[in-house]
């Protein structure tokens, strides 16, 4: 297993992590997973023999019952090495309070967290996604207010917009606050929006990159094929609605050459998809999960596959996003002056 800096701290990660939302299998996320304690216990146990030195969660998690099971298997015995990730945002309850990024939503959210983790300090506490309504500096006044009081070590944002990412960054130096030190976002061959604005930003403010549901859902696994049915267990026969298709013609010639590699490397299709993305400019970990040992196992086999020049290449062709404004103007223009930042998107189309 490789470990990379995250962003500009000091501290290293796997280059997966484990996810662990289809764990507790409470209301919506039923349909993800339902691992209990013991088959939890067995994963983690897997995962941690295998390298994996992050574990990643969410209060809203089969409503904190993933953060309840992560305490029940690490609780007051966690490998010192071990790492958990954990977010706030979304509602965890009817109140007109209970979600958000308020002052009063995030402690209350990181303390519950914290007894439900059976843990005195959460490694990355991440804001799960945009709250437009709070002030970004009422936000960052109160994650600061965590690293320094000593519940919470670094902070992440995820799924957040360029501007959105920007404007908290430049907040935080502004006001002498805790800044962000990764991002957690979605990222795949099918979905590489990031490498618009998102990796650039990474690349040139220094963050970290965590890369959630990196099989798109299992749609990237290997085992959906085009005029196929999507096999047994699959988020898409349960209604998970993650992430949207809006190409489904596009996916089937990505799911071709991913699966024709997978064929004549012997591996799986699911191994191909995570080790291109590891070689992805600006990418930390992958987030893996599954609902079995064996989907698990399959995963973490990827962290040893490496491709080939022209593997890759295939793949970048196949899955290519479109050069939009203002990027084809500053192909045509702009090209004798392209920094690091502007290579995930443009470097291909320099050649």
């Amino acid at each position: 297993m490789e470990y990379r800096l995250l962003g500009r701290s000091g501290l290293k990660v796997s280059t997966l992590t484990m996810g662990t939302m289809t764990f507790g299998g409470q209301g919506k996320f039923a349909s993800v997973g339902n691992s209990g304690v013991d088959e939890a216990r067995r994963l983690i146990d897997m995962c941690i023999d295998a390298g994996v030195n992050l574990i990643d969660t969410a209060n809203v998690y089969s409503d904190g019952r993933s953060e309840e099971i992560i305490g029940e298997v690490l609780g007051g015995k966690r490998p010192k090495d071990v790492l958990i990730a954990t977010k706030a945002r979304f509602p965890m309850g009817d109140g007109p309070n209970n979600g958000g990024l308020s002052r009063y939503h995030l402690i209350r959210e990181c303390e519950a967290s914290l007894k439900r983790l059976r843990t005195d300090v959460i490694d990355l506490y991440q804001v799960h996604q945009w709250d437009g309504l709070t002030p970004l500096e009422e936000t960052l006044e109160a994650l600061d207010t965590l690293v320094r009081d000593g519940k919470v070590r670094y902070l992440g944002c995820s799924n957040y917009s360029a501007w959105h990412l920007m404007k908290a960054l430049g907040i935080s130096e502004r006001e002498h606050r805790q800044r962000f030190v990764s991002q957690q976002i979605h990222y795949t061959l099918e979905a590489r929006e990031a490498e618009y604005e998102l990796l650039p930003i990474s690349i040139d403010q220094g963050l970290g990159v965590l890369v959630w549901s990196p099989l798109a859902g299992g749609l990237l696994s290997g085992k959906h094929r085009r005029d196929g049915k999507a096999p047994e267990g699959s988020r898409q026969l349960e209604g998970w609605t993650e992430p949207p298709i809006r190409d489904e013609e596009r996916l089937w010639r990505i799911v071709d050459v991913l699966v024709a590699i997978a064929e004549a490397r012997g591996v799986s299709g699911a191994q191909v998809a995570l080790a291109w993305l590891l070689e992805r400019p600006a990418v930390t970990s992958l987030v893996i999960g599954g609902r079995t040992e064996a989907q698990f196992k399959d995963n973490l086999a990827a962290a040893e596959l490496k491709l080939t020049a022209e593997e890759r290449q295939r793949l970048d062709e196949v899955s290519a996003p479109p050069v939009l404004y203002p990027y084809w103007h500053q192909l045509m223009t702009a090209s004798d002056r392209l920094g690091p930042a502007d290579m995930p998107l443009l470097a291909p189309h320099l050649k």
